[in-house]
């Protein structure tokens, strides 16, 4: 049967939107590759299967990676599916709770549909919790090699795992005695990002951003992300990463992260608990014809 789908963008990292009543099957590992592929499917940065029943919700929401792997949490993700929920009416202006398989959260759709605010939940950089590999720990300006460099990081969650390579500049409060004299790119997220991401410290891999602090009020982040590859913008990266430069001190509570493909602003609360507010842009709408599942992707 043809199978209907809603697609999104949220600052270009894209998502499909399926609702679980028009799928006839549970979707496959192969079936989640192939609509994610940008020449063999759709394309996206992932599928958004949704509203499911939630006896602690107005709705459950499963997310699913381009490698068929399942996310915890995803910033862009629940904006974009708030925004799926509210144009078909399933919810309004007012506040609603959405659950993840990375916790509860609080999400209000405005500005006509074109704005949504999550409430993100409470970020924590405890070793256990994350999780990162050794002694329990808070896990702050630690050194990792790979590929033969060495970065000092930090690592968070917000209900998925994240690794934070800060750079230092020369003229930078953070530069002494630290080996990220770097300038993030993209490249650089290319070359290190899927090292990083599968690295032994990290026992269920890790989503990964390079951070370079502007001022205060501002940061700038290049993205890979797990089970993605590099991505323009991440809800949950940009919670991570301006939360770890607070923990650092290097930034105040309300910050505006840079990524490549717009600006998200984040709002550091109490125990660093996160809002997020970013644009979510309707992109297209159709169905999948079942002979794209034909071939197995290689």
């Amino acid at each position: 049967m043809n199978l209907a789908f809603t697609k999104y963008h949220a600052l270009g990292n894209d998502y499909i939107v399926i609702n679980p009543k028009d799928l006839p099957a549970e979707l496959t590992t192969d079936q989640v590759k192939t609509i994610c592929h940008r020449n063999f499917g759709v394309g996206s940065d992932g599928i958004l299967l949704g509203p499911l029943p939630s006896q602690t919700a107005k709705c459950a929401l499963k997310i699913y990676n381009p490698d068929g792997s399942i996310a915890e949490k995803s910033g862009n993700g629940l904006r974009i599916f708030s925004r799926y929920l509210w144009d078909a009416k399933f919810v309004g202006n007012d506040e609603f709770v959405i659950q993840t398989d990375g916790g509860l959260v609080r999400s209000t759709v405005f500005e006509n549909g074109a704005m949504v605010r999550v409430e993100m939940g409470n970020v924590s950089f405890d070793s256990e919790k994350i999780p990162v590999t050794g002694p329990k720990r808070e896990v702050i300006n630690e050194k990792i090699t790979v590929g033969g460099r060495e970065f000092t990081f930090c690592a968070a969650t917000i209900g998925n795992p994240h690794c934070v390579v800060v750079a230092a500049t020369p003229s930078s409060p953070i530069a002494a005695g630290r080996s990220n004299h770097l300038e993030i790119s993209a490249k650089l997220a290319h070359e290190f990002g899927p090292l990083l991401e599968v690295h032994p410290n990290f026992p269920r891999k890790t989503n990964v951003q390079f951070l370079k602090v502007l001022d205060r009020a501002n940061i700038q982040i290049e993205i890979w992300e797990r089970g993605a590859g590099y991505t323009l913008a991440s809800g949950s990266s940009s919670s991570a990463a301006a939360a770890v430069a607070h923990k650092l001190g290097l930034v105040d509570r309300d910050v505006t992260v840079h990524c490549p493909g717009g600006l998200i602003k984040i709002e550091i609360g109490g125990n660093f608990s996160i809002r997020m507010t970013g644009s979510v842009t309707r992109v297209s709408e159709g169905v999948i014809a079942p002979e794209i599942f034909l071939a197995r992707l290689s």
